[in-house]
């Protein structure tokens, strides 16, 4: 770790085969950045990189990794220190969400929401953190939802609330070695993982509700958070931790359930 194989900085995005990791890989490396493309999908990771514009020299790998699985974590920082040296970004965007009301929900289900959703966020930082700490630098860059503020399903408004503050507490944490923590909150944003589930109509009818409720009207796009994710990552944003930002075109001021 004192020699890294890179002057580049290294960033590692968790669930990066969906439309959201995708988004935010792509700009990250338009930015510059290696990249370590993670996803329980290996062969979508490594279709991803297939897709990725890299200058020269610049650096992409895939890797598989289940976040619920602590041994499985432990492998991929492994893996990506061994091929980059270092670990400068790290974004927390897998996640999985098992629907279910409080009435009805399975404790199975619940169960490994927590696993993915919050601890594996939380298990990642464990083990890059003696890179943080070599380095004197980093970034962590959790996606949260507009939900945590707003309510929905139960189990997974509990995750992506207690993700915001696990973002507070290791940016406390994390700060003596010069490593910023924040949270990005999207609003809803049509993909594979919203879509699950659900049929067209009622999706439908619950977009529409969601731009009713949004000042700006319009739903959150996979761009919109990679924005976000590189403004985060750049050093224009040294000085900003333990934040959440709201990406939802201000429907973040208002109530679940008003429509």
């Amino acid at each position: 770790m004192n020699s890294p194989h890179t002057h580049r900085r290294v960033a590692l995005v968790t669930g990066a085969a969906g439309e959201l990791g995708r988004a935010i890989c792509t700009r990250l490396c338009r930015d510059g950045l290696d990249l370590v493309a993670v996803d329980l999908n290996l062969d979508a990771a490594q279709g991803l990189l297939r897709t990725l514009h890299l200058e020269p020299g610049q650096r992409a790998l895939a890797i598989q990794a289940d976040l619920g699985d602590e041994s499985s974590i432990i492998a991929m920082v492994a893996q990506a220190g061994a091929a980059f040296g270092r670990i400068d970004v790290v974004v927390n965007n897998a996640a999985v969400n098992h629907r279910g009301s409080i009435y009805d929900f399975d404790v199975a289900q619940w169960d490994h929401m927590l696993a993915v959703n919050l601890r594996g966020p939380a298990l990642l930082c464990q083990k890059v953190a003696p890179y943080w700490q070599a380095q004197a630098s980093g970034r962590v860059i959790n996606i949260v939802s507009r939900c945590w503020v707003a309510g929905g399903p139960p189990a997974y408004v509990a995750c992506k609330a207690g993700l915001v503050g696990l973002t507070r507490s290791m940016a406390r944490e994390l700060a003596p070695h010069n490593v910023t923590v924040n949270a990005i909150a999207p609003g809803l944003l049509p993909s594979a993982f919203t879509l699950d589930g659900r049929d067209a109509e009622s999706f439908q009818r619950m977009a529409d509700s969601s731009i009713g409720d949004t000042p700006l009207k319009r739903l959150t796009t996979p761009e919109d958070i990679a924005n976000t994710t590189s403004f985060l990552a750049s050093s224009d944003a040294a000085f900003i931790t333990a934040e959440v930002i709201h990406v939802c075109g201000g429907s973040q001021l208002a109530p679940f359930g008003t429509r």
